[in-house]
């Protein structure tokens, strides 16, 4: 079965050592997503440039539906400075005032989304007012029984409490890295060992699953009371800009399919690896990931 994940909030360029790559957490989703198998769309806004232009391009040639990637005519297209430690892990500089800042509800927005089986959005496109107002609409259309993943992807200072308190009761699914959870433990006064702040987490705001990931110590899922603690394996860092992401739509196409948790979670890391040992944020993946996890259940 051909599932519909959407991408909802913030596309843009990152500007790596290296040169631009296609970047910002919901697309790149999307764009792994499809690269699973899945159908795949992005709900963004790029600036009527040489840059949206191009994100246009290439979400076509990775095949994820652009139809619904609106131009504005006067803010430009969103672009981050990378800058890489020793080790490949990133550092960003986000320009702001740009064209994802405004995106808007649409008809063809909401028929698109009330036809999604997932939809992921975060916490960065929600810096401004209209685009919040924009992601919490869309996502309160999207159908009932579909995932709501929010991956909580904090970048600078464009989040609130505010902005992920709502975010957590909109979603049903929550992805946040170690550093992230020390924040919400913080922001919400979780108390006790990471699993146990998951826990309050997940019965808090009644979440069909979380996923702790923790870099090279691997990635940890809680759902329905029970746990899934899958080590990472080494390999060779170029950088690991949009790693997550990856592990995100892995995840999700792994709980649309009803596969087990240890295996979602072996699904989603090894995916996560792949994309760390290739430069940028959504290098082709190799189809044998996706049919090894997934053949039994399609």
């Amino acid at each position: 079965m051909n599932f519909k994940v959407i991408g909802l909030g913030e596309v843009l360029w990152d500007l790596l050592p290296s040169g631009p790559e296609m970047g910002g957490a919901p697309a790149n989703v999307a764009c792994h997503a499809r690269a699973l198998g899945a159908h795949a769309a992005v709900i963004t806004r790029v600036g009527n440039d040489h840059f949206g232009q191009a994100i246009c391009r290439r979400l076509r040639q990775m095949g994820v539906a652009d139809g619904m990637v609106q131009v504005d005519e006067s803010a430009p297209t969103g672009t981050v400075t990378v800058s890489l430690s020793h080790d490949g892990i990133p550092c960003f500089t986000i320009q702001e005032r740009v064209a994802w800042d405004r995106l808007a509800v649409t008809p063809d927005a909401l028929a698109t989304i009330r036809t999604a089986d997932a939809v992921c959005f975060g916490t960065l496109a929600q810096r401004n007012q209209p685009t919040r107002h924009a992601i919490q609409e869309l996502v309160a259309a999207a159908p009932r029984e579909a995932l709501r993943v929010f991956d909580v992807n904090l970048r600078q200072n464009f989040f609130s409490t505010d902005i992920i308190e709502q975010s957590l009761r909109s979603a049903n699914v929550l992805k946040l890295n170690e550093s992230e959870l020390s924040v919400l433990g913080g922001l919400f006064g979780l108390a006790g060992s990471a699993r146990q702040q998951i826990e309050q987490l997940a019965g808090t705001y009644e979440l069909q699953l979380v996923a702790l990931t923790r870099g090279l110590r691997g990635s940890l899922l809680f759902q329905a009371g029970q746990w899934s603690d899958c080590p990472s394996a080494p390999i060779k860092i170029a950088d690991t800009v949009g790693a997550g992401d990856g592990f995100t739509a892995a995840m999700i196409i792994g709980m649309l399919h009803q596969i087990g948790l240890d295996e979602i979670n072996a699904f989603a890391d090894e995916v996560a690896r792949h994309i760390c040992s290739c430069a940028g944020a959504t290098p082709p993946l190799p189809k044998f990931i996706g049919e090894r996890f997934l053949s039994a259940y399609r």
